[in-house]
């Protein structure tokens, strides 16, 4: 993300700042990187994923077919959408990938519509 002046809000164990919408106007840069995280989420499919993953802790791909009801591309394809934009992280563990949240990520997103 850009450094500039403007107000920002401390964010994830390791202190990464992220600017804040309603404190002051975000850098294009800044809205270009955050409006990737938040498309991210603008799909019900992988509002779902997330909450799956997230209440889980760790999930192997093949434990979200049945839940969802998509097959395993579908699956594929929405969880490289949510890791592309940060939010979720995976481990391939043989033939199956295992997927966990990236909390810090998550703590950005809601920082920024926060004062």
């Amino acid at each position: 993300m850009a450094t500039s002046t403007r107000s920002r809000t401390k964010t994830g164990a390791a202190g990464a700042c992220c600017p804040s919408i309603v404190a002051a106007p975000l850098a294009e840069a800044d809205a270009d990187q955050l409006a990737r995280g938040f498309a991210a989420l603008g799909d019900p499919v992988r509002l779902r994923l997330l909450s799956l993953i997230a209440a889980a802790g760790e999930c192997c791909s093949c434990e979200l077919e049945a839940p969802l009801g998509r097959s395993q591309p579908t699956i594929s394809h929405h969880t490289k959408a949510l890791a592309e934009a940060g939010l979720i992280t995976g481990e391939k563990r043989g033939r199956w990938m295992w997927w966990s949240v990236v909390p810090e990520r998550l703590d950005e997103l809601r920082a920024l519509l926060t004062s």
